[in-house]
C-alpha cells in the first residue's frame, strides 16, 4: 500500500523569478540538513531545460530506524524540466538510499497562479511506500509526518532565498492574502449552506 499526500504552496514572486531562485535555494536558514548538492546532467531538449541533481541530506533517525539504517545521511535524486513556453517547472525527487525501508517520491509543478499572474503556485504530490513486514503502515505514517514538517521548512527557506534575491513582494503578498481570505469565506458560506440544507427537509 502507498500513502499519498498533496498540497499547494504560494510564492509572492513571478514564475521566472521562482525558477531562477530555485537553483539558488541552498544554503538558507532552513536547509542545515542539506549537506551537498551536485549537478549530474543538464541539457536542452526541444527548448526545455532538463536537469538531474544529486543531494546528500541528513535527518535525525527515530529509535526504530536505527534497526534498519546505520547512518542518517541519505542520497536524493532530483530530476526537473523547465518549459519556458508553457511556463511550467516540474521536479521529481526520490531517495536512492534505504529504499528497502521507505521509498519517497515527490512531484512538484511550479506554474503561474491563474488568480494573480505576478505570483507562482507550487502543486505538490508525494508517494510514500514501505515494504517492511509488520511495520509498513507505521513507517509510512512516520514518513508522511516528517515530509509535512520538512516541506513546510523547504517553502519557508525558499521564500527566504527569493526575498533575499528580489526583495519582499508586499503587493503580491497582500493580494494573495486577500485571495486566500476570500476563498475561506466562500468555503464557509458553502459549508453553512450545505449544513443548513440538511434541515430543510
Amino acid at each position: 500500500m502507498v500513502k499519498f499526500f498533496e498540497n499547494k504552496s504560494f510564492f509572492p514572486f513571478k514564475w521566472d523569478q521562482v525558477v531562477h531562485g530555485f537553483w539558488h535555494r541552498y544554503p538558507n536558514p532552513e536547509s542545515k540538513h542539506v549537506l551537498s548538492e551536485d549537478i549530474l546532467h543538464r541539457e536542452v531538449i526541444d527548448s526545455k531545460l532538463h536537469s538531474v541533481r544529486l543531494f546528500t541530506k541528513t535527518n535525525k533517525l527515530p529509535k526504530w530506524g536505527e534497526r534498519f539504517m546505520n547512518s542518517n545521511d541519505v542520497k536524493i535524486v532530483e530530476e526537473s524540466i523547465v518549459d519556458p513556453k508553457k511556463k511550467t517547472f516540474v521536479t521529481y525527487t526520490r531517495n536512492i538510499g534505504y529504499t528497502s525501508v521507505m521509498d519517497v517520491t515527490e512531484k512538484v509543478i511550479y506554474k503561474v497562479n491563474d488568480e494573480n499572474p505576478n505570483t507562482t503556485v507550487a502543486e505538490r504530490s508525494v508517494w510514500i511506500e514501505s515494504n517492511v513486514y509488520g511495520m509498513s503502515r507505521a513507517i509510512q505514517a512516520f514518513g508522511l509526518q516528517r515530509f509535512k514538517v520538512n516541506s513546510a521548512k523547504a517553502v519557508k527557506g525558499f521564500n527566504y532565498v527569493l526575498n533575499t534575491m528580489y526583495g519582499t513582494n508586499t503587493t503580491s503578498s497582500s493580494s494573495m492574502l486577500i485571495q486566500q481570505k476570500q476563498k475561506l469565506k466562500d468555503t464557509l458560506k458553502q459549508s453553512n449552506y450545505k449544513a443548513g440544507s440538511l434541515y430543510v427537509h
